[in-house]
């Protein structure tokens, strides 16, 4: 009977690890990303090194897709110029890193509604407890596969400019 307990348990750990096999970060030693531009209107986002598209990816929005972010709980993805200022290792969307939301800007427009610009935008994978969602699902972040934020993780870093257009 202990042989086959010792057994259940030596499969159990040897599953365990190697479910904790695939590390979260990778290395990449490509050509620098210059510039992130993401279309929300087509779902897609480029990560560039100067004119040259390296990645593209299919990306999920906001809940509230259509429309330029206004004020903190829209679910709209904001729209314009930013920069990557901040990454979270540990988010709950697997990896995340994050524009410089709110700029000057949508602070003005979101006071001009009497309402808090909101914040905590970012680019990241699925959410850790809940597995993939369906299209546009986020609050106002712009959402891809985890495989695909690795890679994302791994090539942008700090101080990357990130256009988002309509």
């Amino acid at each position: 009977m202990n042989s086959v307990i010792f057994r259940g348990v030596v499969l159990a750990a040897l599953l365990f690890l190697s479910a904790c096999g695939q590390n979260k970060f990778i290395k990449y030693n490509g050509p620098e990303v210059t510039r992130v531009v993401v279309f929300k209107s087509e779902r897609i986002m480029h990560l560039f090194h100067g004119k040259r598209i390296l990645k593209t990816y299919n990306v999920d929005l906001g809940f509230g897709a259509v429309g330029d972010k206004q004020f903190e709980g829209d679910g709209r993805t904001p729209e314009g110029r930013y920069f990557i200022d901040r990454r979270n290792p540990n988010s709950s969307f697997y990896l995340s890193i994050g524009i410089n939301y709110p700029n000057a800007r949508d602070i003005a427009e979101a006071k001009a509604l009497g309402k808090p610009p909101g914040g905590d935008i970012f680019f990241h994978g699925q959410p850790n407890l809940v597995g993939p969602r369906g299209p546009d699902w986020t609050a106002g972040c712009i959402a891809v596969s985890n495989r695909e934020m690795r890679q994302i993780y791994a090539m942008v870093k700090n101080g990357t400019t990130v256009d988002i257009f309509p």
